[in-house]
């Protein structure tokens, strides 16, 4: 890894209604231009995390020399922070995102060409970037994202009544009294992450960094999303992009794991309303297929990407 070229940058983000300047954080793994392969751009979950479980993905350039670039999104790791619009739900918007990734884009004067890798709540962000029909756009690659909210509501509760009794009951508890930061709701969410957000023991280290920034400025997490990813009481509670996927013209690959958070109800409209897709599933995965199962993961994007 470390003969990799890595270049690491800030791109100027002018935000109306920000109050002060912002700057989106960015790292590219290998040379831009490339004379053959368009760079990946990748768009990481939460919304509120942040870039380093997916630092992994530089495994595409040490292997095969496809330029990756990771960012840090607006209010969340690197970039520029802002506590201040904690709950404002006018300001933190899915446009917003759009806007920031088409920023980066122009910034790194690879607009005309590039494909897009989009993870979780990144995958949602990245289906909503695709169905404007972006110019440059080649590929889309979708993992573990849901395709609405209200269904990974309906898949999380499936996922829930697997858990032990002791558990739901904890869950269904401090949900119902609004103390979702007691440490026994807490323990209880964990139980659920170790079947279905990642099945490694321990957790690996970038996946706990990307949660801990999370921790340190709930901002853009708490506002779009709520207390964790199966208590949705944010402003991102009724958002779908099922009845815009028609539009989407990339070549799109769907992921997402057998065990995964990311059900098989909430992909399955991608599938069915994209009208160049396919879909893989990765057997020994969760949430986190790319962590999970890396050297499975990266053949398969780059299988996708070359094809």
């Amino acid at each position: 890894m470390s003969s990799l070229k890595v270049t690491e940058g800030e791109a100027d983000f002018n935000v109306p209604g920000a109050g002060k300047p912002c700057k989106t954080w960015y790292k590219v793994y290998g040379t831009l231009p490339h004379p053959h392969n368009p760079p990946l751009v990748v768009l990481h979950g939460g919304p509120g995390s942040t870039h380093e479980y997916l630092d992994i993905l530089s495994e595409l350039t040490r292997l095969f020399d496809v330029p990756v670039i990771l960012y840090d999104q607006l209010g969340n790791g690197r970039s520029t922070h802002l506590p201040e619009k904690n709950g404002d739900v006018d300001f933190w918007t899915v446009q917003l995102f759009v806007d920031e990734l088409h920023n980066l884009l122009n910034h790194l004067n690879i607009h005309d060409n590039y494909n897009v890798l989009g993870q979780s709540w990144g995958g949602m962000l990245a289906s909503e970037f695709a169905t404007r029909q972006p110019k440059g756009l080649g590929k889309l690659v979708i993992a573990d994202s849901p395709a609405s909210m209200p269904l990974w509501v309906k898949g999380a509760n499936e996922l829930r009544k697997g858990l032990p009794q002791e558990v739901q009951d904890a869950l269904n508890k401090h949900e119902a009294a609004d103390t979702t930061t007691d440490p026994e709701y807490i323990a209880a969410t964990n139980e659920f992450y170790k079947r279905h957000l990642c099945r490694l023991d321990p957790m690996p280290q970038s996946l706990l960094d990307g949660l801990a920034w999370m921790e340190k400025d709930p901002t853009v997490y708490s506002t779009m999303n709520g207390p964790n990813e199966f208590y949705i009481t944010g402003s991102l509670k009724t958002w779908s992009v099922i009845d815009r996927l028609h539009n989407i013209q990339a070549t799109t690959l769907l992921i997402n794991g057998r065990y995964d958070e990311a059900h098989d109800m909430v992909v399955e409209p991608f599938f069915q309303h994209i009208p160049k897709v396919r879909w893989v599933q990765f057997a020994d995965s969760a949430h986190v297929p790319q962590l999970e199962e890396t050297e499975r993961f990266m053949q398969v994007v780059w299988a996708f990407l070359r094809s």
